[in-house]
């Protein structure tokens, strides 16, 4: 263990730790610019200087390798407003100690990684995570896949633009193969999924978490509708649902836009009675945005929270009518691989 004094910046902080000029380049095109250096290797970090804006740290290398150690994580340098901790071949227990250690410390504990993976589980342990961790790799593609992580989490904090829309038909629309995705997550009432039968535009599906009289609370599920819809899914972009599989991310959506990404555990496709539904945002839009989902009483859009009348959130697609408000996420029409583009595109 090793303790390093610097001024202390964000929650969840990126040092690099690497020999290799192609790793050090692509950690800094992407600010990450604080580099990690043994004491002997002073030399290098002058010649890096010389061509990118590095902050060079240099440190003693040492390991914490038994369950004593661990107990004796409080540095005994009181000054040191950083303290980097290489657990060897130890993962997430150590790492649920050290945040239960530190818990309302002012310092910043770093994990040396040696992969981005491993970084997760430092950044992720007990909900709340390190403070940050040095990533000690020879390969760019390790910085890239981490900085993809870091994309994600900052999307999640940003709040989805949802629209008011007005149902203008519900129709049975007969059988079809529907998806159920089981998520690794409990949601709340309020949260969903974005779906539909076209990119131009998501409704909002609701989680099987409310109690009903029909069948028992499944807070993880979300009946979301036939194989062909699309569902939003990290990096803005969507996939059908008939590609999910288990491991698989999507994004969970609440009424106010909050989002949170989730891993799927399973997903159901079966045959089932179907119905369509349509909507217009506004009463002088022509766009139609429409949805197909299982005609079931515990398959439910989610309506405009603002102004509810004490109404539920929930609207069941077995009581919607026309002239009812759901929510949805208006988006770009054209899509290509889930990606959306600037392409003239018809869909009917």
């Amino acid at each position: 263990m090793c303790s390093v004094s610097r001024t202390y910046e964000k929650s969840k902080r990126i040092w690099i730790w690497t020999e290799n000029k192609q790793v050090m380049t692509a950690a800094v095109e992407r600010g990450w610019n604080t580099l990690v250096f043994l004491s002997q290797n002073r030399e290098l970090a002058i010649d890096w200087s010389t061509i990118a804006l590095i902050d060079p740290l240099f440190i003693k290398e040492g390991e914490v390798s038994t369950p004593k150690e661990l107990q004796k994580l409080q540095p005994a340098d009181e000054e040191a407003e950083n303290v980097v901790i290489d657990l060897l071949d130890w993962q997430v227990i150590p790492a649920e100690n050290i945040v239960a250690a530190f818990q309302g410390s002012d310092k910043t504990v770093f994990a040396i990684s040696k992969s981005p993976s491993e970084a997760r589980i430092f950044l992720e342990a007990l909900e709340q995570g390190l403070g940050g961790v040095v990533l000690k790799v020879e390969d760019v593609k390790a910085v890239l896949e981490l900085k993809e992580y870091f994309d994600r989490r900052n999307e999640a904090s940003n709040l989805l633009s949802l629209t008011k829309a007005t149902v203008t038909r519900v129709d049975v629309a007969g059988m079809g193969d529907r998806v159920c995705v089981d998520l690794c997550s409990l949601m709340r009432p309020g949260e969903g999924l974005l779906v539909g039968s076209f990119a131009r535009g998501l409704f909002l599906v609701h989680s099987e978490c409310l109690e009903s009289n029909y069948i028992a609370s499944r807070p993880f599920r979300v009946n979301a509708g036939p194989v062909h819809a699309y569902v939003l899914v990290p990096g803005g972009k969507t996939c059908y649902l008939s590609e999910l599989k288990s491991g698989k991310e999507v994004i969970v959506v609440d009424e106010k836009g909050r989002q949170r990404t989730a891993i799927v555990g399973r997903v159901k496709i079966e045959s089932r009675p179907l119905i369509l539904v349509e909507a217009k945002s506004n009463s002088d839009d022509k766009t139609l945005y429409s949805i197909i989902l299982q005609n079931a009483e515990t398959v439910a859009l989610i309506n405009p929270c603002e102004g509810n009348g004490g109404r539920e959130k929930a609207i069941p697609v077995t009581s919607l009518k026309v002239g009812d408000e759901v929510l949805l996420q208006v988006q770009g029409a054209a899509r290509h691989t889930g990606i959306e583009i600037q392409e003239f595109i018809v869909e009917n």
